[in-house]
């Protein structure tokens, strides 16, 4: 992503137009923290391979609370992914994790399963 400048400026043109911009998958791969600082993101989300054993694996838990706060020092907003437990869960919502996804919530499903299921919560 860094060394091309085109995709700099579609990011902030992105950004310009209202569209919110997530990093995916922080912590493992090519989501590097000075990411954060040059590009405009709204939305960090942290790995799953970090939240599947926050509750027995301390290190998770610190490396999760901190992503938490120093994502809401930079104002953004954080999703969890992997969530599968009602305990994963309770414990993102105590470090006020913004937004969970997994599979506590939901199975993956095509589109238009999604917008059934989305128009019978708002029936």
């Amino acid at each position: 992503m860094g060394e091309h400048d085109y995709i700099e400026k579609a990011l902030f043109e992105l950004h310009d137009l209202g569209i919110c911009i997530a990093m995916d998958d922080f912590g493992t791969g090519y989501s590097s923290l000075s990411y954060l600082r040059k590009y405009p993101f709204d939305v960090l989300k942290i790995d799953r391979s970090f939240v599947k054993d926050i509750t027995n694996d301390s290190a998770d838990r610190e490396l999760i609370n901190a992503t938490i706060a120093m994502a809401h020092g930079l104002g953004l907003k954080v999703v969890a992914e992997g969530v599968e437990t009602k305990e994963q869960y309770d414990f993102l919502k105590e470090l006020n994790c913004d937004f969970a996804q997994g599979y506590l919530f939901s199975k993956p499903m095509p589109e238009l399963e999604l917008h059934a299921l989305a128009k019978s919560l708002v029936n």
